[in-house]
């Protein structure tokens, strides 16, 4: 259990997201995107409100090329969240609300 998002490649992928029990919200991103950087405070303090309950990964996609692509990412920002190693929701662009919301639906019983 992590209170910080964690850092995933293409070679961790199945493992971190694919294989995890808890819901798994996951930012595909970029260092020179504008947006990523501006959204990040708000992904990070998600990863601590929400520790135990969901967790939290991003993906470098111009490291991870591949992880994007699997998963047809076209644009950055991109939030996928996860259940049982399925998408269940997607929002693209840094739309902080729309992400809080998808990841209280996934914590909420």
């Amino acid at each position: 259990m992590t209170d910080r998002p964690v850092e995933v490649t293409e070679a961790t992928f199945h493992t971190e997201v694919l294989g995890e029990k808890l819901p798994v919200l996951v930012e595909f991103w970029a260092p020179w995107c504008a947006p990523c950087k501006t959204i990040l405070p708000q992904v990070e303090g998600l990863a601590r409100e929400f520790a135990g309950r969901i967790k939290v990964c991003r993906v470098n996609t111009d490291e991870n090329p591949t992880a994007g692509l699997n998963h047809r990412v076209s644009s950055i920002p991109t939030y996928l969240l996860f259940r049982d190693g399925s998408v269940v929701a997607q929002v693209v662009g840094a739309r902080a609300g729309d992400v809080r919301a998808a990841v209280e639906r996934a914590v909420t019983p």
